[in-house]
């Protein structure tokens, strides 16, 4: 079941690491397999069955190198059902109703009615709990434009010119509609070899800054070549060329933006890895601005649901993604990133502004849906009035560890009803 489901789903790794495609793809099948293991024979296999998916999930999330969370369960439920269940106790809620569901199919197929009706009880709870939990409230609206510079898609860095890329947004932005409130630009569009105030490029951000008198929120890349690091960070500009708030990426993409073990991997490494690392930074996940404050994850981050707890219960009144995923084949990495911020919107009860350089840029809703897409490489500004939201749902209050514990009961009482079932073996 594994190799069939995450092979597929990680097909677009193979362009950036072709050892490191079939090594993730044996590693979690096999995760997948050791749960399975897991889960009792008998009688109590059942119960056991959800809390197996939602151990793997705990797993990949987290481990190895901070957690690869892509191709996940949950997210293969955003648009459905489901994925509202998200508010309730995080995203682990939702996997967890996804083995609820296939062992209640499983005793349909059997005609086991009872585990069925049983089945049916717990789906049914998860999605009254859903309902009923709350999603924050409405404190004000603002008017917000994402700009997408367009551009190729599959390009990397090293044969890319940052210049072109800058230049793309900044004709991109022409197309923005005043008056507006805030403007987002993606991730990483912005390069400085120092920092980033002292460069060309920010006095043409302030300059538009200036022209649509809006803040400005951009992806900026500092280099350090010589202490061998760089940073990778999102800025407020304000109409006055000032900087009034700034966040640096904490989680970084294993091998894209760091390599682990890097004195052994280098003599293998090909050309394209990252010839030195980013420094994450340690700070909070938001932005101010002067209409409040922002809730950040950059890129990678929005694939974890802590970045977005983080920022929101700091105060975040909207979730904002700056990425980038222009270095990815085919748009599977694009797709997944969507339907990651769709979960992180109804985890936190916030909009969610994700902004790319050549797609997918979106404006989602709380509820999860999606409320304007860019196509891929294309040039597009995205305008539209999203709600400043206050309040913190389930999920944001208490994180995954509800989830943990239902894991943990579930196992226990798979252990201990078959037990019970196993014939005695006194006469």
């Amino acid at each position: 079941m594994g190799l069939g489901w995450l092979f597929p789903a990680t097909l677009w790794m193979w362009d950036l690491t072709p050892p490191g495609y079939v090594f993730q793809g044996l590693l979690f099948s096999v995760g997948y397999g050791v749960a399975a293991v897991a889960v009792p024979s008998g009688r109590g296999r059942r119960i056991a069955v959800p809390a197996a998916f939602v151990l793997v999930a705990l797993v990949r999330w987290n481990w190895p190198f901070g957690g690869v969370p892509i191709a996940t369960l949950a997210m293969s439920q955003a648009n459905a059902p489901l994925g509202q269940t998200a508010r309730v106790f995080g995203s682990l809620t939702i996997v967890l109703l996804v083995g609820v569901a296939g062992v209640g199919l499983a005793n349909v197929v059997d005609r086991n009615w009872r585990g069925a009706l049983w089945s049916s009880a717990a789906l049914a709870l998860g999605l009254g709990l859903a309902v009923v939990a709350p999603d924050g409230t409405v404190a004000d609206t603002i008017d917000v434009a994402i700009v997408q510079g367009g551009g190729p898609q599959n390009t990397r860095a090293i044969n890319t010119s940052a210049r072109d890329v800058f230049d793309r947004h900044l004709l991109a932005s022409e197309q923005v509609q005043t008056p507006v409130d805030i403007v987002l630009w993606p991730e990483d569009v912005v390069h400085s070899e120092r920092a980033i105030q002292d460069s060309r490029e920010y006095a043409e951000m302030a300059e538009l800054a200036q022209r649509l008198d809006a803040p400005l929120i951009a992806g900026i890349i500092e280099t350090y070549r010589d202490e061998g690091y760089f940073l990778n960070a999102s800025i407020v500009i304000e109409p006055d060329g000032s900087t009034t708030s700034r966040y640096d990426k904490v989680r970084r993409v294993p091998f894209g933006e760091y390599v682990p073990f890097r004195s052994l991997i280098e003599r293998v490494a090909p050309d394209f890895l990252p010839s030195r690392d980013a420094r994450p930074g340690t700070g909070a996940a938001f932005l101010d601005t002067e209409f409040g404050r922002f809730a950040i994850s950059i890129s990678w981050e929005i694939f974890h649901d802590d970045r977005g707890y983080d920022g929101v219960n700091e105060g975040g009144q909207i979730l904002i993604n700056p990425t980038n995923g222009s270095s990815y084949w085919l748009t599977i990495v694009q797709t997944q990133q969507v339907a990651s911020s769709q979960l992180r919107a109804i985890e936190n009860g916030r909009y969610v502004l994700q902004a790319a350089p050549t797609g997918f840029s979106a404006i989602i809703e709380p509820d999860g849906t999606v409320v304007d897409r860019s196509a891929v490489s294309e040039a597009k500004v995205i305008q539209g009035t999203v709600e400043l939201r206050t309040g913190r749902t389930w999920a944001t209050r208490v994180g995954p560890w509800p989830g943990i514990m239902i894991m943990v009961a579930l196992f226990a009482a798979a252990y201990a009803v078959a037990r019970v079932g196993q014939p005695s073996r006194h006469p």
